[in-house]
């Protein structure tokens, strides 16, 4: 008789959480595996993590003065633009690399046993490496442009974390359903190009109204600017640019506290969902 694989996972939560350290060196091992095959044999190699971003963020300048949008009125409008497109590009591409990367690696997962948390979470990391590269290239737009940033650029860490957080909680969520559900490869893609015009990176929150018009009487118990806050991704950008643009209305605090409350929602809800379908990737994939 052929004898049998059988992939069994830690028996208690808490060997769980622990096999995650002790496969660590997969962890590195996956990120930097990730970093390799991204630029391999391309012309440009990691420029492309700046080039993405820039050639967006030109594309949406111009649209901005062709419209006729003034920004925030107090910087240029290429770092106007470009704060925004920093967290959005490392979120935007953090969701699409975490929601491919079990089914990337099939052959692994089905052939032996690791916390498949590490997966995403690997890929969530390479994304990372992609902001720090263009966050360097912000510096230099910023000295093109003799711009100072406000003594609220200390306070930029705090959003990166959660742009992180925002993408780790949304990253497991796809990654999950894709698995099971494959038509996901198609939804993510539409996500991802309609985020970034419901996301405010051609104005600011604080030019959304706090009330609906008079003719909308059924809607005037709700604040449109903090259902338009409920998006985490709102309150990130908004913080990012207060961080490095500066100015009193660039932070919604209402919002800001949504922002909050929605990452650690993602997160929590994002890591349920894994470990409750966790068991089956191994026979599905």
């Amino acid at each position: 008789m052929g004898q049998r694989l059988i992939i069994e996972a830690g028996r208690t939560e808490r060997q769980y959480w622990r096999d995650l350290w002790r496969y660590r060196e997969l962890f590195a091992f996956l990120a930097w595996r990730d970093l390799l095959i991204r630029y391999k044999q391309t012309a440009v190699g990691v420029a492309w993590a700046v080039l993405r971003p820039f050639l967006t963020m030109l594309a949406l300048t111009l649209v901005m003065v062709v419209s006729k949008l003034q920004g925030d009125g107090q910087s240029p409008l290429p770092l106007f633009v470009f704060c925004a497109m920093l967290p959005w590009q490392f979120f935007s591409t953090a969701l699409s690399e975490s929601g491919t990367s079990l089914i990337t690696n099939s052959n692994l997962i089905s052939k032996v046993y690791f916390p498949r948390l590490v997966v995403p979470a690997s890929s969530i990391i390479t994304s990372f490496v992609d902001f720090l590269i263009a966050a360097v290239f912000m510096v230099f737009l910023m000295v093109w442009y003799r711009f100072l940033p406000p003594m609220t650029v200390w306070v930029l860490p705090f959003f990166v974390v959660m742009t992180f957080g925002a993408s780790f909680g949304v990253g497991l969520w796809i990654a999950a359903l894709m698995v099971k559900y494959r038509d996901f490869r198609f939804v993510v893609p539409f996500v991802v190009q309609f985020g970034l015009y419901a996301a405010p990176v051609f104005t600011m929150t604080s030019k959304i109204p706090e009330h609906f018009p008079e003719h909308l009487q059924w809607l005037q118990s709700l604040n449109p600017r903090l259902l338009y806050s409920l998006n985490p991704v709102v309150g990130i950008i908004d913080g990012f640019r207060w961080c490095l643009l500066g100015g009193p209305n660039l932070l919604y605090w209402p919002g800001q506290m949504a922002s909050v409350a929605g990452v650690v929602i993602l997160i929590t809800t994002g890591l349920w969902y894994f470990r409750k379908t966790e068991r089956s990737f191994a026979d599905i994939i």
